[in-house]
This record gives C-alpha cells, structure tokens and sequence, in this order.
C-alpha cells in the first residue's frame, strides 16, 4: 500500500490589521507577515534587509621600475579604476599603462578581488608602447580635425561678410547705379583668396568635409554673380559716356576736296594741262 506524505503547512494568522500580523514559533519569537498587492501573504522584510555592505578597503603595492606606491582602493574596484588612480602618482596615462599580477597582465574590466587581489598584494605596472603609440596617433588626428573645422569656421565667417558686400552691390547696380570697377575686382579677389585657403585644408572627417564643400560653393556662387555684376557696371558706365563725348566735341566736320581746271594762258607758270585744288569745308 502507499502512504500519502504530508507536510507541515505554516497558517496565516488569524486576523490581519492593516496588512500586517504575526503569528508564534517554536522558539516562542514572533515573525511578522505582510499582505503583498497579489494577496500573496509573506513574512515581513526588515528595513535594513536592501542595505548593501559596504566592500572593505585594501592597500595594494604597485611597482613602477624601482619604486613602490601603495595605493588604497575597494577591493571590488576594477583594474581600470587602479589605473586611474595611478596616473597622478606615476604620470602616466591610463591607456598607456599594463598591470601584471601574478605574472599575468590584467584586462580594465577586470576586478580586484575576482582575480584575487587582496590587501598588501604585490601588483607591477609597465608602460604599454603600442597602446601608447595608438594614443599619440589618435590625438594627432583629433587634433588635425579640431584645426580643421576651427578653419572652416573662420573661413565662413569670413565668406558672410563678403557675400553681405555681393549684396549690396547687387542692389546698388540692379537700381540702375553705377559703381567703381575696382571695387568689383577686389572684392572678387578676396573670394579667391578665401577659395585658396579652402583648397589648403585637408581633413579625412566626413562632416568637415561636407562644411568645406558648402563653403566652396558659396564662394563660387558670389564670384560667378561679381562677374555678372561687372559687365552690367560696365555697359551703364558707356552708356553714360557716350551722350557727354557729343556734347563737348560739337557738329563734325567733314572736309571735301573739288578740282578745277584753269587756262594755261591765264597763268603763264603753269605747265599745260595742269590743274589746282580748290578746298571746301562742309560742316554736318
């Protein structure tokens, strides 16, 4: 025959205030119960029960050529963090530092006490000429961006205070007014200086790139409009000329030449035959 197990079931108290109630052990202490939002009845958690303890603190040794620095850090701190902490007494950079313990080089993301780092442990610090080189390579190429973007950016602003000049005489000769041509060619000669310095700056950055290539044409844009503006300043000036070179020159004179022949015996001197010019001035 089989027999039926039973097991020991634990009641809820029998009457319930607010929520909470308690009910007696075996050891005659009272645990205090608690009614979740579920309607699942569980014993009662004590405020302090969430507070974390706080990870002991330990003094490592870390050897750097031939001094020793001791360093005091949370055992639970990552290598990286010792890292960092290194920088101020070793001067070294963060990434430029390897950490050996036990002969084995730990990763950033490794802990101390994982990889069984205790108090007084013995940690030896190199520095890392690769990731170093990789480092100076890396600042050289932000810095070269930074420069280059700075570039573009003087240069923009630059091209508005000229695109406003554009404007202007823009305006002044779509009226019908009249300016100098030297002011036309200088200002077309500052946007090509401006153009020269764009073509000066080379950047491998996409977004730098795609700010270089606007300013271009922008400055293409005003050039080609100066060019139009130039022959329209130069037709208006002729045109103005024209009726002031008549009026101080007055009616044109046109002289004809008409031819008369003579009796030889008239003038004895004269050979026969011979004729003599007689001038007329005809005014138009």
């Amino acid at each position: 025959m089989m027999r039926r197990r039973t097991g020991t079931a634990v009641a809820p108290p029998p009457t319930a205030e607010k929520g909470v109630s308690s009910i007696g052990t075996a050891g005659g202490q009272e645990k205090e119960w608690e009614m979740r939002p579920c309607g699942m009845l569980v014993q009662k958690r004590s405020p302090d029960s969430d507070i974390h303890p706080v990870p002991p603190t330990i003094r490592v040794r870390v050897k750097y050529g031939s001094v020793y620095h001791e360093i005091n850090i949370s055992s639970q701190a990552t290598f990286g963090e010792l890292k960092k902490m290194l920088t101020g007494a070793t001067g070294m950079h963060s990434e430029d530092q390897k950490l050996l313990f036990k002969g084995k080089e730990r990763k950033s993301k490794d802990f101390l006490d994982v990889s069984g780092v205790k108090d007084k442990s013995k940690i030896v610090l190199v520095e890392d000429p690769i990731s170093k080189e990789k480092r100076i390579v890396e600042t050289r190429k932000n810095a070269k961006m930074e420069m280059a973007s700075k570039a573009v950016t003087e240069i923009s602003l630059e091209v508005d205070r000229l695109a406003g000049q554009v404007s202007a005489l823009e305006s002044v000769i779509t009226k019908g007014g009249k300016v100098a041509e030297k002011t036309i060619v200088n200002l077309i000669e500052l946007l090509m200086n401006q153009l020269l310095k764009l073509d000066g700056i080379i950047t491998s950055e996409s977004h730098v790139k795609s700010q270089r290539k606007f300013q271009v044409e922008r400055v293409q844009k005003c050039v080609e409009t100066l060019d139009v503006l130039k022959m329209k300043n130069t037709m208006l000036n002729q045109s103005s000329e024209e009726p002031a070179q008549k009026t101080a020159t007055g009616p044109a004179v046109v002289i004809t030449t008409q031819w008369e022949t003579f009796d030889s015996a008239a003038d004895p001197g004269s050979a026969p035959g011979s004729t003599n010019p007689m001038v007329t001035w005809d005014l138009l």
